[in-house]
């Protein structure tokens, strides 16, 4: 597509810790060298994908950058850190502070405290940039629906919305990192902020009504617990619809696959963790089916890129192998590591580019 013809994109950055932070560069590195960040005008991450933004826009200023600084600044420099910090590390060292003790359990927290110190994200959400819209999922633990942050608010749709205040982006992202089980969650105290619903869906039904939300604190978890595509904001997979039309949607799929086997033995409390991740990956499957038919239908309508797909070449398919079932951690990275995650990442958009067409 040239550049006179192109339309605005709408993002989608999937979870997967350390593994989607760079398979999403890859990604973007394509996208830059084809001038096609300019083009981005929504943003929708969960967990790693969120990290990835936030650590892009702390390098470019809090802006989002252009697709020349992109290759010049940004993503040199993400490969030079990730390869000699731990998100992981910074979050449990955190610990030597007695007074962080009181988030052993709660380690989004310690997280958030890391992004802040180590990695100098002390922006608040409000000031982010309008352009492009950015949406960070999260999940509410007490009603199961998805918890977005974004500039000029936070909340669900079923409980209501606030204004975000001071409430630190640091925060945002650690709550979009906080699998179960892993690290989270983060708690917030609803006291903090007022709420408000709208009577009514109507875009232009401008009216908000002050609610009580029912709550006095809510137990964020990980995006990734409802939808770790991050499509949501953009797709209605009921009406396999685009929300917003004229659109063309991009989603990076940096999840896991689903492994085979099952040689659990009777009274091993992974058992529950497989059956979870079953649900997890049919749920998933449900939301990659509807949307990829979406794209199929009619050129230029988006892409589905995902890190568990062959790419043409000798080592193709061992690549996205190695690739796909990297752990799903926040570790520090070797430059070996970066680099092949990072190129597939870039080789799975090329092939997807010079068989659809797209940028």
């Amino acid at each position: 597509m040239n550049k006179q013809t192109r339309k605005p994109i709408a993002l989608a950055l999937s979870g997967g810790g350390v593994r989607a932070i760079v398979f999403h560069l890859g990604v973007l590195r394509l996208l830059a060298e084809r001038q096609a960040l300019e083009d981005v005008y929504r943003i929708s991450t969960v967990s790693g994908g969120s990290l990835l933004v936030g650590l892009m826009l702390q390098e470019a200023g809090m802006k989002w950058p252009s697709s020349e600084q992109f290759i010049s600044t940004v993503y040199p420099s993400l490969r030079k850190k990730l390869c000699k910090r731990s998100l992981q590390w910074g979050a449990i060292s955190e610990l030597l502070r007695p007074c962080n003790w009181r988030y052993l359990i709660s380690r989004a927290n310690l997280l958030a405290l890391a992004l802040q110190h180590e990695w100098d994200i002390t922006t608040r959400l409000s000031d982010l940039p309008l352009v492009p819209e950015w949406s960070i999922n999260g999940t509410t633990a007490e009603n199961g629906k998805r918890f977005r942050f974004k500039s000029d608010s936070i909340g669900d749709y079923s409980l209501g919305y606030a204004a975000p205040g001071e409430f630190l982006l640091a925060n945002a992202l650690a709550v979009s990192a906080a699998f179960p089980g892993g690290l989270g969650p983060l708690t917030l105290d609803t006291k903090t902020f007022q709420w408000c619903k709208r009577p009514s869906w109507d875009v232009s039904i401008n009216e908000e009504t002050p609610v009580d939300i029912g709550y006095k604190k809510l137990h964020l978890y990980d995006g990734g617990v409802y939808d770790n595509l991050g499509l949501e904001p953009f797709f209605d997979a009921g009406k396999g619809k685009p929300k917003h039309l004229g659109e063309i949607i991009i989603a990076s799929d940096a999840g896991a696959p689903l492994k085979t086997g099952f040689s659990l033995f009777a009274l091993n409390p992974s058992r529950f963790k497989r059956v979870a991740d079953i649900m997890a990956d049919q749920a998933r499957a449900l939301r990659v089916r509807t949307f990829s038919f979406y794209i199929q239908q009619e050129p230029l309508r988006g892409a589905y890129l995902y890190i568990n797909t062959p790419v043409s070449g000798i080592h193709g398919r061992e690549a996205a192998a190695l690739a796909a079932n990297f752990p799903t951690t926040l570790r520090q990275l070797t430059l070996s590591e970066f680099d092949l995650l990072s190129n597939h990442g870039y080789q799975v958009t090329a092939q997807v580019e010079t068989q659809y067409g797209l940028l």
